[in-house]
């Protein structure tokens, strides 16, 4: 089991920066990968980005390639995004996400572990 919490979420104007945290605890942080999905009014859940246990792989949602970077600090149980050139299509509420292993990384029902969220608003 693990327990995800997410902070840092905000209104910010576009073009701005945010950096999302998700604090785990619960059992050995650097067994699961990690990720980050979101989901805007009246849409489906997006995948954003993914992370492998050590840190030696990433994914990405086009969209947000470029911009965003997702990194991992294992001693400290902790998962970054960091968002660069915000839209006002990145409005969104963001997930922690953790599971085993990475394959389908894009596909939420394969995430076992889901934080609360935290919203994202950029305004034009």
């Amino acid at each position: 089991q693990v327990q995800l919490v997410e902070s840092g979420g905000g209104l910010v104007q576009a073009g701005g920066s945010l950096r999302l945290s998700c604090a785990a605890s619960g059992r050995s942080f650097s067994s699961y990968a990690m990720g980050w999905f979101r989901r805007a009014p009246g849409k489906e859940r997006e995948f954003v980005a993914a992370i492998s246990r050590n840190g030696g792989a990433t994914y990405y949602l086009d969209s947000v390639k470029g911009r965003f970077t997702i990194s991992r600090d294992n001693a400290k149980s902790t998962v970054y995004l960091q968002m660069n050139s915000l839209r006002p299509e990145d409005t969104a509420v963001y997930y922690c996400v953790a599971r085993m292993g990475l394959s389908n990384y894009a596909v939420p029902d394969n995430y076992g572990y889901w934080g609360q969220g935290t919203q994202v608003t950029v305004s034009s």
